[in-house]
């Protein structure tokens, strides 16, 4: 299983514990649970997010997700 890592909170977002991170956590959950698996871990350092699921379908869904969303480095 491969972890996903996204820069998605400001600086200042530095825990889990932290209300956006704990709100994020909880969306993260719900997808989890529509798709029958676990979010295995749960990570937020620096507004950088590290995650991920039991489910390598669901991770590789997220990942295609994130590539379409990527801004162009042209």
């Amino acid at each position: 299983m491969g972890s996903i890592e996204v820069d998605l909170f400001s600086k200042d977002v530095n825990s889990a514990d932290h209300p956006q991170a704990i709100h994020f956590r909880g969306l993260l959950e719900e997808v989890a649970e529509d798709y029958r698996c676990r979010l295995v871990s749960f990570e937020v350092e620096n507004g950088t997010v590290t995650f991920s699921f039991d489910d390598d379908g669901l991770t590789a869904e997220i990942l295609r997700i994130l590539q379409i969303e990527k801004p162009n480095a042209s």
